[in-house]
């Protein structure tokens, strides 16, 4: 990066939160700065802010890498996403407004007893604290291993700076800054889309690059096994990504503060609507970047090992022989496959076939090779914290692309960083606030110190989420790590609000019980199977739905009828 980089980047992430600043400046009342302000909040900016806050940096940096190792298949996962924000418009969102609700725990907390509220909240807490920690470590891992920055500066540089706008605007600066943010990050990736086709040999036109892609196994986006331990199929996609959207959009706070910001039912629902035609689109994109950038590496010789900085260190520590030795069968393998590549567009028949085995035999080698290399990373100590395919998108971007589009790229980063945590950070300082804090500590307190309490509960969950970031160690691709995470979660919590919604006659201590024995089940099998995690969201609902019907029938069948019903 030179001087322009530097510019465009500071530039884009300090402008936007400025303007947000400039636009939220005064003294909100509690409603407003928990649910933001409907005159300037309309379903345009809830639906930007909604696809800003599910966006964020790991999506960027590590589905490219994704597409560029595997393939695809992974738009998988998103194709029950557009069912489930039809089932939350139908169904979460009316109630969510009606009541008039802070949190979505707060109507946990009406329908059945405070203990739900309290556990419903407490899971939301755990995951999205954790959560928050992975978003500002993701980028900062890379970005200080590529760029030469110190880890922890760049950890603050991605964490301080939001939760200081976060902290003072509250919802609306959240709203107001994401809907800026991620028109950066849709422009920045589409001239990088565009940048990576543009570099493809020029006798080879985008009809070949996307066949030749196929024939190498990158183009496969749907995949009917009915194996329960393949993490991308399209059942485990519709029904697991169903429920991992249902409850990720019904029952996060996260999302449920973003689209009830404008306070209109109209304008949520627009703006979820407006997620599920857009979603999966920009997902599939997004992944044929990937596939793109897999391209222009069959024709540029790609790096054996994309995280540069941990492969010198092997070679620092006596390992430089095992790494010649394998870099020298790399650079073969590599001009045989390009060579082979090169001549497919012109065959056809028996010869057509020939070399596309040819292919697929040389790409393998490839595969094994790097691998081998990681090996010997790994005897080096100096194995690294996440993937190698993580570091390919942003290896792309600062070796093949001009200067100021590196900038903005990066900005992209920092963007997609700053408006995923601004969302958390402020569905955290509010949950605590409205859900812990407010019933436990201070029930009777004035509408302004709620709003200072809310201040101060950001700011902590800040730093909370900045030490988890500190100490962190990924073993995952970055973007399976999050959803992994979630899935662990999502499902126990979303299980509580179908109870909620469709089970009236099952009351307060039923369902607690049902979810504490859900959570668990859900975590034992984490640690002892191997089954998809994109399971674990239909296995944690359906527990918690099977015990508390259960429970109500047998252990609690005298309970009192519930407080409020749906």
């Amino acid at each position: 990066m030179n001087r322009i980089d530097y510019f465009v980047l500071f530039a884009t992430i300090l402008a936007i939160p400025l303007y947000g600043l400039w636009r939220t400046y005064g003294h909100p009342n509690l409603r407003q700065y928990l649910r933001g302000d409907h005159h300037s909040i309309r379903w345009g900016t809830i639906g930007l802010s909604v696809l800003a806050t599910q966006a964020g940096p790991i999506t960027f940096l590590s589905m490219p890498g994704q597409a560029y190792e595997s393939g695809i298949g992974f738009i998988q996962n998103y194709f029950g996403q557009p069912f489930a924000l039809i089932v939350v418009c139908a169904v979460f969102v009316p109630i969510f407004q009606r009541l008039r609700v802070f949190t979505a725990y707060e109507y946990l907390g009406q329908r059945f007893d405070t203990k739900t509220r309290l556990l419903g909240a407490f899971l939301f807490l755990v995951q999205r604290g954790i959560a928050a920690g992975i978003t500002i470590y993701a980028p900062a891992i890379i970005l200080s291993a590529l760029l030469g920055w110190d880890l922890n500066l760049t950890i603050w540089l991605a964490g301080g700076f939001v939760i200081a706008y976060t902290v003072s605007g509250g919802t609306k600066i959240v709203s107001i800054t994401q809907r800026y943010q991620i028109m950066v990050i849709l422009v920045g990736m589409a001239i990088a889309f565009g940048i990576a086709v543009s570099r493809l040999p020029a006798d080879l036109t985008f009809s070949n690059a996307l066949e030749i892609a196929g024939k190498m196994g990158k183009l496969q986006a749907v995949d009917f096994s009915l194996d329960p331990a393949r993490r991308y199929t399209v059942w485990s996609g519709i029904l697991g990504g169903f429920f991992l959207s249902l409850s990720y959009f019904g029952a996060d706070q996260s999302q449920v503060q973003r689209y009830l910001a404008g306070g209109s039912l109209r304008a949520s629902r627009a703006g979820l609507l407006f997620n599920a035609v857009v979603k999966v689109p920009m997902q599939f994109l997004i992944l044929l970047l990937g596939a793109m950038v897999f391209l222009f590496y069959q024709f540029e010789k790609p790096p054996m090992f994309f995280n540069q900085p941990t492969y010198q260190r092997a070679i620092e520590r006596g390992y430089g022989p095992q790494l010649t030795e394998l870099q020298t069968q790399f650079d073969d393998v590599f001009t045989r496959k390009r060579d082979t590549i090169q001549a497919m567009p012109r065959a056809s028949g028996a010869e057509a076939q020939a070399l596309t085995e040819q292919v697929q035999e040389l790409d393998a080698k490839s595969r094994a090779i790097r691998d081998n290399t990681r090996k010997v990373l790994e005897q080096s100590g100096a194995s690294p914290k996440s993937k190698d395919s993580d570091y390919v998108f942003i290896t792309f971007v600062l070796h093949h692309l001009p200067h100021g589009v590196i900038g903005l790229l990066v900005a992209v980063i920092f963007c997609a960083t700053m408006s995923a945590t601004s969302a958390v950070l402020n569905a955290l300082g509010s949950t605590t606030a409205i859900d812990l804090y407010r019933p436990l500590i201070r029930p009777k307190a004035s509408d302004h110190h709620y709003v200072v309490a809310t201040r101060w509960l950001t700011a902590a969950w800040g730093v909370v989420a900045i030490a988890v970031a500190s100490f962190a160690s990924l073993v995952e691709n970055l973007i399976e790590a999050g959803n992994i995470l979630g899935s662990v979660f999502y499902g126990s919590v979303l299980g509580l609000f179908l109870v909620a919604f469709f089970m009236p006659n099952v009351r307060g201590s039923a369902v607690f019980f049902g979810g504490v024995i859900a959570q668990t089940l859900v975590i034992v099998l984490f640690f002892t199977s191997n089954i998809g995690y994109l399971w674990y969201n239909v296995i944690g609902c359906g527990s918690v739905v099977l015990v508390a019907w259960i429970f109500q029938k047998t252990v609690f069948r005298n309970d009192r009828a519930p407080a409020v019903q749906t």
